[in-house]
């Protein structure tokens, strides 16, 4: 029986999975919200509950999950391979570059498993497009983007959920204090697992200012420009000050062959145009994404209706299964340590883009034994 313990209420996304897996089990909850922390134990049957996440750590707890504020990732991702324990980390990695090379040497010190609970690349829809990249039906693709358009003024101080208190949040510090693409992986991570084998070799963000919020230091919209190592592009646009609807699942990934786009408003589907639907490209319509359905993977066609319930169409489902069977059958992670240093990489090199013009910053190449002399950031 695999125990696991989670972190952070965020943590709990996961826990459908965690039921709908046999000899898998959640037997403890760590929170610093007491009543909160009661609550949900109740509501879920979970047998141990924590507010001292190194007590945790002492049970015999086999596999923690981490759904803490960004800021506490790596310090309890440490912490717990430390106590010999495998990580799945909720986004984005760490916060600070001297985050990631600590990460990397934990995780390759400890020889346990960390996956980056990136879900937005389990999304029914980015599974379908990986699908059809792998198969060529859109050529060789050279151009993605992802967009993450949710405006936080609301969640800049405690009046949600279980806290009521008005205090300040830290999201008005490690989110929206911060300049650049402080939250890349949702748009990123889908694109490069198109460009799969690729890797990012140098970031340059750029920023409309501040208009809406004057008290925030968040810029109302950044655009982040990915070049690949092999000259390929990806662009990130962040936008979480701006008036506007959510939309935080629009992507666009184009190729030789035809091209995929979300749709900008949230909850419409997406399109798909392959060469040869038409007579021609001057006749080229759209089709809905949805008549390539037999392209996705076979667990999400024949998911039962507990596992599309878990979450994200079942993306809640399938990440916690391929990081219990990391564990258990020795499968690489999907998100593995090094993505994460990446693509959350893109967050703090954009910062340091934005604040100095926009200028280009070359992104480390993050590897197994990468050596000391190049855990620097270059200029």
């Amino acid at each position: 029986m695999l125990k696991v313990g989670i972190v952070g209420v965020r943590g709990l996304s996961t826990i459908a999975g965690f039921h709908a897996l046999k000899d898998v089990e959640v037997t403890a909850l760590c929170d610093l919200d007491d009543a909160l922390l009661r609550n949900q134990k109740e509501k879920y049957g979970i047998p141990h509950a924590y507010r001292i996440f190194d007590d945790m750590l002492e049970s015999d707890i086999d596999a923690v999950v981490i759904g803490t504020p960004m800021q506490c990732h790596v310090p309890q991702a440490i912490a717990a391979l430390q106590a010999g324990k495998h990580v799945l980390s909720e986004v984005t990695a760490g916060v600070t570059m001297d985050e990631l090379w600590w990460l990397i040497e934990n995780v390759e010190q400890s020889g346990k498993v960390y996956m980056m609970a990136e879900n937005y690349c389990y999304m029914p829809d980015n599974q379908l497009v990986l699908s059809l990249v792998r198969a060529g039906i859109l050529g060789d693709v050279y151009y993605g983007e992802g967009e993450y358009l949710h405006n936080l003024q609301s969640l800049m101080t405690y009046n949600y959920g279980a806290h009521q208190n008005g205090k300040t949040s830290w999201r008005k510090y490690w989110q929206m204090g911060k300049h650049g693409a402080y939250y890349p992986t949702h748009s990123i991570g889908p694109v490069m697992q198109w460009f799969e084998g690729d890797r990012i070799e140098s970031v340059s963000c750029f920023g409309s200012g501040r208009h809406c919020d004057f008290d925030l230091r968040q810029e109302d919209t950044t655009v982040t420009m990915c070049r690949l190592a092999s000259g390929k592009l990806a662009r990130v646009r962040l936008d979480a000050v701006s008036p506007r609807p959510h939309q935080m699942t629009y992507y666009s990934i184009q190729g030789t062959k035809g091209v995929v786009e979300s749709s900008r408003v949230a909850g419409q589907e997406s399109k798909i145009w392959v060469k040869d639907m038409d007579p021609s490209v001057d006749e080229a319509k759209w089709r809905s994404l949805a008549e390539f359905k037999e392209y996705l993977p076979k667990r999400y066609l024949d998911a039962t209706e507990d596992q599309r319930n878990s979450g994200h169409g079942g993306g809640d489902f399938f990440i916690v299964e391929d990081f219990v069977k990391a564990i258990t059958e020795g499968i690489h992670p999907t998100v593995d340590v090094y993505q994460a240093c990446e693509w959350t990489a893109v967050a703090l090199l954009s910062e340091l883009s934005i604040t100095n013009r926009s200028r280009t910053m070359d992104m480390p190449h993050f590897r197994k034994n990468m050596p000391y002399e190049e855990q620097i950031i270059r200029l």
